[in-house]
C-alpha cells in the first residue's frame, strides 16, 4: 500500500480536515503571484501547503493557523519546481548528491537512467536503493534499459525477459529506453519489440537515441513504438521529430551544449508551437552544473526570446504531461506534490527558495540540508576491493591497429606505425597504451591510444561504461603505480606521474561514484581536467571520454568486454585475452 499509493487513505482524510479547519496547514504562502499553466497566466492567490502536498490554491485564507508557518510572498514569482526528464545520475556523482544538489537550484523531479545499477547491483539491492530514495526531498523516477549500450559477456542473464518485466513493472519506472540499441530493433529483434509493447501497455513512454536519423528511420521508430527522443542537433531536426510527432527533448550538456543553437534555429523555421518540447541535461559532467541545472536552460530559453510561460512550462508542466503524472507534479494546483521555486523576478529562473515535498532545501538564498544520508553499503556500493594484481606481463602490446580520437566521444581505428614493444613511449606523438581489463582480474584487452594525450604518464580509472578498469599512459611503470594507487584507495581516478601520484578522484561507491557533494567534485574535476589539458587532452569532457570507450552506439571502434568491436559491421576484431 505504501508503494502503490502516493498517500494512504488517512493521509487523504487530514488533508481535506485542512480545508475544514480542523487542522492546520504546515506552510501558507500569502499573497503569492504564481504561474497558473491552466490560464496561462501569472496570477495571484494563498497556497495552502500540508506536509508534503498542495492542498488548496485560491483567495481563502486557512481558518486555522495554529503552529502554521506562513510566508508573505509579495513582491516574489512561485513556478512549480522543474523537471529533469533524462538524467544520468552516476557521472562520478551519485543519484542522491545529483538530486541534492539540483534541488537546491530549482530542479525537484528527475528523471533516472537505471544503467548502472542494472549493471552493478543485483535487481534486489536496486530496488531498495530506489525505495530508500523515495525519503529524500527530490522525487526520483526510473527508466528501463533494454541492452547495455556495449557488448557485455552476460547480457543473455543481465537483460533477461524475467529481468527487464521486472523493472517494467515497478511503479517508480516511468519509461523503457533510452533506445540506443534501436539498429537491432529495426534488424529484427522481437524480444526488444515485446518489451516496447509491454511498456506501452503499462502506459509507460519510450525513449528513443536516433542521433542522426533519417526522417524514414524516425517514422519507422515512431510506428514500433518510440515517443520521444533527445538526440536533435539542429532546429531542422527538431522539426522532424516534431512532425512525426515525437516529443523532442532539447538538449543542453557537457558534450553537446546545443541549446542556444537549437533555438535560433527553431526561430529561423518559425517554430513558435513548444506544447512537444522539454529541455533536458543529459547526465552532463560535475562542472557543467555551475551554472545551474534545468534552471540554466529556462534562462537561455528566456535570452532567446522564447516566451516567459513557455520557457516555465517546457520545464515543469510539458514533461509532466509527457510523463503522465500532471495530477501530482508540473503544476501549482489543488492536489500536487509541494515542490515549488519561488523567484525574485519572472525572468530570473534560479530560486531564491525552494519547497520540495513541502520541505525546505533552500531558504532565502541559504541551502539547507535536508537530504538524509544512505548506507551505500546497505545497496553493496562498498570501496573497490580487488583480490588480483596486474603485472608487468598484462602490458604487452601488439595488436596492428590502435583506437584514434576523432572528438571527445567518437573513435576511429588506425594503423600502429609506433615501436610499442618498449616501456615507455615518447612524448614526441599523442599515442598512449591503452587497456580495458576485467575489475576481477579474468580477462584484459590491449591496443594503443591516438589523440587522447601526449605527455599522460599513466592513468587508472575504475569509472567506465561498465565499471571495468581503463589504463592509459605513455609509461608501465606509471600506469602500473596509477593502477595500485587506484587499488588503494577503494577505487576511483588516479594520474601519476615519475610513479607519484599527481591527482586523483576517490569513487568509493563501487569504484563508480564519489560520495562527495557536488560542488566539491566540481573543485576535483576541474584538477583533473586541468592536469589532463596539461599533458594534452584537446577535448571537452575527459569523464565521458572515459565512460563512452566502450559505448558500441557511437562509431566507429568500441574497447569492450568481448574485445575490440567495429560497431558499424556489429562484430569483434579481436577478442579479449583471458588471463
Amino acid at each position: 500500500m505504501e508503494q502503490r499509493y502516493r498517500w494512504k487513505n488517512k493521509h487523504l482524510r487530514e488533508h481535506v480536515d485542512v480545508l475544514d479547519g480542523r487542522l492546520s496547514p504546515t506552510i501558507l504562502l500569502k499573497n503569492a503571484t504564481y504561474l497558473n499553466q491552466t490560464f496561462r497566466s501569472w496570477m495571484k492567490a494563498n497556497i495552502w501547503i500540508y506536509d508534503d502536498r498542495i492542498v488548496y490554491v485560491g483567495e481563502k485564507l486557512p481558518p486555522n493557523l495554529v503552529n502554521c508557518n506562513t510566508i508573505d510572498c509579495s513582491g516574489q514569482f512561485i513556478v512549480p519546481g522543474y523537471i529533469e526528464p533524462h538524467a544520468h545520475p552516476f557521472q562520478l556523482y551519485n543519484p542522491h548528491s545529483f538530486a541534492a544538489y539540483a534541488a537546491g537550484r530549482g530542479t525537484t523531479t528527475i528523471i533516472n537512467d537505471n544503467m548502472s545499477l542494472v549493471l552493478h547491483l543485483n535487481k534486489k539491492r536496486a530496488f531498495l536503493l530506489m525505495k530508500d530514495l523515495r525519503s529524500i526531498p527530490a522525487t526520483m523516477f526510473w527508466w528501463c534499459r533494454f541492452d547495455p549500450q556495449t557488448e557485455i559477456l552476460n547480457e543473455e542473464e543481465v537483460f533477461s525477459h524475467s529481468q527487464i518485466k521486472s523493472w517494467l513493472e515497478h511503479d517508480a519506472v516511468l519509461q523503457g529506453g533510452e533506445l540506443t540499441g534501436w539498429p537491432k530493433l529495426l534488424a529484427g529483434d522481437d524480444m526488444m519489440l515485446h518489451w516496447i509493447q509491454e511498456a506501452k501497455r503499462m502506459r509507460k513512454q519510450i525513449e528513443g537515441h536516433f542521433p542522426g536519423a533519417s526522417e524514414k528511420t524516425l517514422a519507422k521508430m515512431m510506428l514500433l513504438g518510440a515517443d520521444c527522443d533527445h538526440e536533435a542537433m539542429t532546429g531542422e531536426e527538431v522539426y522532424d521529430r516534431l512532425m512525426q510527432g515525437y516529443t523532442v527533448s532539447l538538449r543542453h550538456s557537457s558534450i553537446r551544449p546545443d541549446l542556444p543553437r537549437l533555438l535560433d534555429d527553431m526561430n529561423r523555421l518559425g517554430i513558435t508551437a513548444y506544447d512537444q518540447l522539454m529541455f533536458t541535461t543529459d547526465g552532463s559532467s560535475s562542472g557543467f552544473y555551475k551554472d545551474g541545472v534545468i534552471d540554466q536552460m529556462i534562462r537561455i530559453a528566456i535570452e532567446k526570446g522564447i516566451p516567459v510561460i513557455d520557457a516555465y512550462n517546457m520545464a515543469t508542466i510539458n514533461p509532466a504531461k509527457y510523463y503522465n503524472f500532471a495530477h501530482i507534479h508540473g503544476k501549482i494546483a489543488t492536489g500536487r506534490v509541494a515542490n515549488l521555486n519561488i523567484l525574485s523576478s519572472m525572468e530570473e529562473p534560479c530560486p531564491v527558495s525552494v519547497l520540495a515535498k513541502g520541505k525546505w532545501v533552500k531558504r532565502d538564498g541559504e541551502f539547507i540540508d535536508s537530504f538524509p544520508e544512505l548506507n551505500w553499503d546497505d545497496y553493496g556500493l562498498e570501496p573497490l576491493d580487488l583480490d588480483w594484481e596486474l603485472t608487468e606481463g598484462d602490458l604487452q602490446f601488439s595488436m596492428p591497429f590502435g583506437i584514434q580520437m576523432e572528438n571527445a566521444v567518437i573513435t576511429k581505428p588506425y594503423s600502429v606505425s609506433i615501436e610499442v614493444s618498449r616501456n615507455q613511449l615518447s612524448d614526441s606523438h599523442d599515442e598512449c597504451f591503452f587497456m580495458l581489463i576485467d575489475r576481477n582480474g579474468k580477462w584484459r584487452i590491449n591496443t594503443i591510444l591516438k589523440g587522447f594525450a601526449n605527455k599522460l604518464q599513466g592513468m587508472a580509472s575504475s569509472f567506465s561504461n561498465t565499471g571495468d578498469i581503463i589504463l592509459i599512459g605513455k609509461s608501465k611503470a606509471d600506469i602500473l603505480h596509477s593502477f595500485n594507487r587506484m587499488k588503494e584507495i577503494g577505487g576511483g581516478i588516479v594520474v601519476s606521474e615519475r610513479e607519484k601520484a599527481i591527482c586523483e578522484i576517490p569513487l568509493q561507491l563501487g569504484g563508480l561514484m564519489t560520495e562527495l557533494p557536488l560542488e566539491e567534485l566540481m573543485k576535483a574535476e576541474e584538477k583533473l581536467y586541468e592536469v589532463l589539458r596539461e599533458r594534452g587532452y584537446a577535448y571537452s569532457d575527459p569523464v565521458y571520454s572515459l565512460l563512452f570507450f566502450s559505448s558500441t552506439h557511437l562509431p566507429y571502434i568500441r574497447i569492450t568486454q568481448q574485445g575490440m568491436y567495429d560497431v558499424m559491421n556489429k562484430m569483434i576484431l579481436f577478442p579479449s585475452i583471458m588471463r
